[in-house]
């Protein structure tokens, strides 16, 4: 029987699994596997899936986390894909709210787990959140490190924006929690496939009892039905308070006929011009939000 190759994409909300599952794709197109994608958003919108090709096969899990509260749909969906296609490898994009143990042992369900080879977890790690983990909520710095040790490779992405003694502080932590994954310093999820492709299963130790449930994450919906003002919009973002994680989706501006692809994390917010043609919708991630101011002030942008 043939075994499909599993590779599970963990890390925290924006660290750059999305980025990194881009390229990773792109790598083997270029070689000519046939690969699946698994991707599982914590709203009910998608956004991240703009980044698959549409034709490859593709699953989305939607307003849950596969290692918890959708546990059923990701072993049913995964099933699915492996009946109905002869793949070599399928790239399974957790959110960042969730546990890879969690992910990984869904993954070794009965009916499953002889159909596969489970290739590992490559974790992405976003090194400016990182240096602030201990001022982040207890729930989600206990995330982030449980999604560390129990990598099998470990991009400590966005380095670029480190200087070199922060960097190496930041490995010698990262290495300190997991000393057997590979550590890999990059910028922009930029990584010779190869080495994903290559890497070897670690053996796993007990998770913690860290869940989505423990982090209280909340997700907001908003579709524009018009073109907001640029300046209201970037007053908007910068006034967003610590506890909104993430913030991604498409938008238009009245000083503009194009489509804006943005994209918030950490404090960082990016903005790019976008050929699609997706509707003018951002989801916003995070805890304790008050879904109703968030509401009334983009309805006045």
């Amino acid at each position: 029987m043939k075994q499909t190759e599993i590779y599970i994409l963990s890390g925290f909300l924006g660290s750059g699994k999305t980025t990194l599952l881009r390229k990773l794709l792109q790598h083997e197109k270029e070689t000519g596997r046939d690969v699946g994608v698994v991707m599982n958003e914590i709203g009910k919108v998608s956004i991240d899936s703009t980044a698959v090709s549409e034709d490859l096969p593709l699953r989305e899990l939607l307003d849950g986390c596969v290692c918890c509260t959708i546990i059923d749909q990701f072993e049913d969906q995964l099933a699915k894909l492996l009946e109905e296609h002869e793949l070599d490898a399928i790239y399974i994009e957790t959110t960042g709210a969730a546990h890879p143990l969690e992910v990984f042992d869904a993954c070794m369900a009965p009916s499953i787990a002889a159909r596969i080879q489970m290739k590992g977890i490559i974790t992405v790690i976003d090194l400016s959140l990182w240096m602030q983990r201990h001022t982040l909520d207890p729930a989600v710095e206990e995330l982030i490190i449980e999604q560390v040790k129990h990598a099998d490779l470990l991009l400590l992405n966005k380095s670029d924006l480190l200087q070199e003694s922060d960097q190496a502080s930041a490995l010698y932590s990262i290495q300190g929690l997991n000393s057997k994954a590979l550590a890999i310093l990059t910028s922009n999820a930029d990584i010779n496939p190869m080495v994903v492709t290559g890497i070897s299963l670690n053996e796993k130790d007990e998770k913690s009892s860290v869940t989505i449930d423990k982090l209280a994450l909340q997700t907001y919906v908003h579709t524009f039905n018009h073109p907001v003002h640029h300046e209201g919009f970037e007053q908007f973002i910068s006034r967003l308070p610590a506890s909104i994680y993430r913030v991604k989706g498409f938008i238009r501006f009245i000083e503009s006929n194009l489509l804006y692809s943005f994209q918030y994390t950490n404090g960082q917010p990016i903005l790019l011009p976008d050929l699609s043609d997706h509707p003018t919708t951002i989801v916003f991630i995070g805890s304790h939000l008050n879904k109703a101011d968030l509401k009334e002030a983009l309805n006045l942008l």
